[in-house]
């Protein structure tokens, strides 16, 4: 615990559906003594030997125009998730093709919540959406039987599935989700939002090589999350239809991501196995992270297939509480789920940082329960 508390802008919390960053709400002084468990990241991915090229690239990258043949940085994306290139959009993030896709090809759409709120968020207007309740009393886990049920009642011509799902981390496998694509055929629209599954298994089982199969299915991908570079904004996704891929493209500006961006994206091929080593070591600290949360009296731990972990507080205090002391009183930041549509305001959001500032987490949530 601090001597002092430390001081933070209180109102950067009520102006967004997102988490404020941490330099916004505690000030760049005290970034060192602040750790951000809200962000979740790779932590071990992109090393120095990578970070050090692209310091050295950005004197060149800044004075040049990123290239205007797209398909040249969806060859290298290509490469290391094997699939089509030509089946691939990259986007200045996932959250630019969620908007290009749901203002470009959704008439209504199904959505279970609680969901990442950028889905209901960039719909044309909120009478495009149908919200599917996930169950508490079932740790908000999706039925795909019910829920395919639920769209044809509904007579819905899209749908929506976060896999794993956020913020509940939840994994449905890929022989269920195939099930559920095979019953949900008629759909004009299948959007699979796989931002976290990198994390769900040694092998990454995503639904990439089956896109050929199901002509109605788009797959999102934000490589902030798996890769860990927010910053550099970039995202992609995946589809075989070709009026999907038409209408998307239609609708992208000639530069739409940055030339430090595309200069990552060449270096994926040679850090792939760099890389693979990063993600199955973040698979191995969520374990860890999982098994010490579970012995804290006073929270209910959710499973995950991510490399995050959803908490739901069981000895009084709300999230926001929660969050508030965690952050002045122990410089730890956590996400307060309070927000998200469907969800009560009694859980936290922890994102694995690694396991030596995990520790530092585990300890500050034993303290507040005491």
């Amino acid at each position: 615990m601090f001597r002092k508390k430390i001081q933070i802008n209180h109102h950067l919390f009520y102006e967004t559906s997102h988490s404020p960053s941490l330099v916004d709400i505690v000030g760049e002084k005290m970034l060192g003594k602040v750790i951000d468990f809200c962000f979740i990241e790779n932590p071990y991915y992109p090393g120095d030997k990578l970070l050090k090229k692209l310091r050295q690239k950005l004197p060149v990258v800044i004075k040049s125009y990123p290239s205007s043949n797209p398909i040249l940085a969806q060859k290298d994306l290509a490469a290391v998730i094997h699939a089509n290139p030509e089946h691939l959009i990259i986007g200045n993030g996932a959250t630019e093709l969620i908007t290009l896709i749901e203002n470009q090809l959704v008439e209504n759409i199904g959505i279970p919540i609680p969901t990442f709120s950028e889905y209901i968020e960039k719909l044309r207007n909120s009478e495009q959406a149908k919200l599917f309740q996930l169950p508490a009393n079932n740790k908000y886990q999706l039925n795909l039987d019910d829920y395919a049920e639920w769209i044809h009642n509904e007579k819905l011509s899209a749908a929506l599935i976060i896999n794993p799902g956020n913020p509940t981390g939840q994994f449905i496998s890929t022989e269920k989700m195939l099930g559920f694509l095979e019953k949900v055929g008629h759909l004009k629209l299948v959007l699979v939002d796989e931002s976290f599954i990198d994390f769900s298994g040694e092998e990454i089982p995503s639904l990439i090589p089956f896109v050929e199969k199901f002509p109605n299915l788009i797959i999102v991908r934000s490589m902030s999350k798996h890769c860990g570079i927010p910053g550099l904004r970039l995202g992609y996704c995946c589809t075989s239809n070709p009026e999907f891929l038409r209408k998307i493209r239609s609708t992208l500006p000639i530069w739409n991501i940055n030339t430090l961006a595309e200069y990552f994206l060449t270096q994926l091929k040679d850090t792939d196995e760099e890389y693979q080593i990063a993600r199955k070591r973040v698979i191995s600290d969520v374990a860890i992270l999982y098994q010490q949360l579970k012995t804290i009296d006073g929270f209910e731990v959710y499973t995950t297939g991510s490399n995050f972990i959803l908490l739901k507080i069981n000895y009084g205090p709300t999230a926001l509480e929660v969050q508030m002391k965690l952050l002045e009183e122990y410089g730890v930041y956590v996400r307060d789920c309070s927000n998200k549509v469907g969800l009560d305001k009694y859980h936290i959001r922890v994102a694995s940082q690694g396991r030596k500032k995990d520790k530092l987490l585990v300890k500050a949530l034993q303290k507040i329960t005491k």
